[in-house]
């Protein structure tokens, strides 16, 4: 049986890790356009790196949380993937073998010139002036708002091969990657774990698990480690 996981931003929630959605949150201060678009690091690209560099000081003070965990003991029974929308590495830290990012990696930069020439996130953060091996000035690696997304099409193929499809913290507003929620095959089996209401649209095909994800997806994880 092969358990694919689509995560959003409330897998990671319960980490401390914030989105522009939430109230108070690092994105409360910010415009998108002005901190999370190609046109934003052209205009002003010290802001645009002063704030991803404060989203990196933040994701290294988190911890991976009850969802991640139980997320990476899935993989003593069963044949797992986790594809996310999530930039934070907890998936990883939490030991879960394989994460697909859709919207890039907090802890990567790559290179202004090829987005393929991709290194390590500096430990003190990315600085005008941190160039490639090609002389191009490093950007955070990170699909912003107007990008294509070039993992879509790997994604496409891993929640294609799902036999249960858990779907966990994701408003499934984001396009194109909500559209992943729709790709599992015929007869997989489709649960949502998110404590907000489930479109309508779902409800026929899917099961909700009304929980916040530290809570609904250990539930979900210790029923189904009983099962083979």
């Amino acid at each position: 049986m092969k358990i694919v996981v689509f995560s959003g931003a409330g897998m990671s929630a319960d980490s401390g890790i914030k989105t522009f959605r939430d109230s108070g949150g690092l994105w409360e201060n910010y415009r998108i356009e002005d901190v999370a678009t190609p046109e934003a690091f052209a205009n002003n690209p010290q802001l645009v790196l002063d704030f991803y560099n404060m989203r990196v000081a933040d994701l290294r003070k988190a911890k991976p949380n009850a969802a991640h965990l139980a997320i990476a003991r899935l993989e003593e029974k069963y044949e797992v993937e986790v594809v996310t929308q999530n930039v934070d590495d907890l998936h990883e830290r939490a030991g879960s073998s394989k994460v697909l990012h859709l919207h890039g990696e907090l802890t990567k930069c790559r290179s202004t010139g090829d987005e393929t020439d991709i290194y390590p996130m500096p430990e003190a953060g990315l600085m005008l002036g941190d160039l490639c091996k090609n002389g191009f000035q490093l950007r955070p690696h990170i699909v912003w708002f107007g990008e294509l997304v070039p993992a879509m099409e790997e994604a496409l193929k891993v929640v294609r091969s799902a036999d249960l499809l858990l779907i966990v913290g994701t408003s499934l507003q984001v396009y194109p990657a909500a559209g992943l929620a729709f790709e599992a095959p015929q007869g997989a089996e489709v649960l949502l774990v998110d404590p907000g209401e489930m479109p309508a649209y779902m409800k026929a095909t899917v099961t909700h698990i009304k929980e916040k994800a530290a809570i609904g997806v250990p539930k979900f994880v210790e029923e189904r480690m009983g099962k083979i």
